[in-house]
């Protein structure tokens, strides 16, 4: 129980942070000293394969960036890209779980192309019968509706089909 508090706690302060950081001002240290260590740092390379908008794609794979991964799942319904520029200053701060990235998410797309876009899912779950393994996000769709996106993958790990579900409808209240 504690821990989902703190969990909680710290996505409560995620607005708060986020409003003091400013694009093309605030450093690397000013996004680590607010949301402290990231998931996982992607470098320029690693992004430049990740299907993304091409202003985006110019952000994030431009040589020398690096792009600090946020995680507020399993409890959360936001993950964060952080992008720090080749001059040390955040060139993009992005909500990744939303309708728009979920499109972007297409057949044979491999999992590390995922993941690098969505950021770590909530849950992981092998089909041993149907040789498939499920990943799963939990998000907010506009108002405030809580709905789980899933990706499904083969036994290569490339994408067969995606889908969205209210979160009620898996996990009911009260039951």
């Amino acid at each position: 129980m504690g821990l989902l508090s703190m969990i909680l706690g710290l996505v409560g302060c995620d607005p708060q942070r986020i409003s003091e950081l400013e694009e093309g001002v605030s450093t690397e240290a000013d996004v680590r000293s607010r949301f402290g260590e990231p998931e996982k740092v992607w470098e320029a390379s690693d992004m430049a394969s990740v299907p993304l908008p091409r202003t985006t794609l110019a952000i994030v794979a431009t040589p020398g960036a690096r792009t600090f991964e946020y995680n507020r799942q399993p409890a959360g319904t936001a993950n964060y890209m952080i992008t720090i520029g080749p001059d040390g200053k955040m060139s993009a701060l992005r909500q990744v779980l939303n309708p728009h990235n979920f499109e972007l998410v297409l057949p044979g797309m491999r999992m590390e192309q995922v993941r690098k876009l969505l950021g770590q899912p909530m849950k992981v779950t092998p089909y041993a019968l149907s040789q498939q393994t499920h990943y799963d996000w939990r998000y907010l769709n506009p108002p405030n509706t809580a709905r789980i996106f899933t990706v499904v993958f083969d036994t290569d790990l490339r994408v067969v089909s995606t889908g969205s579900v209210d979160e009620e409808s898996v996990n009911p209240k009260g039951g």
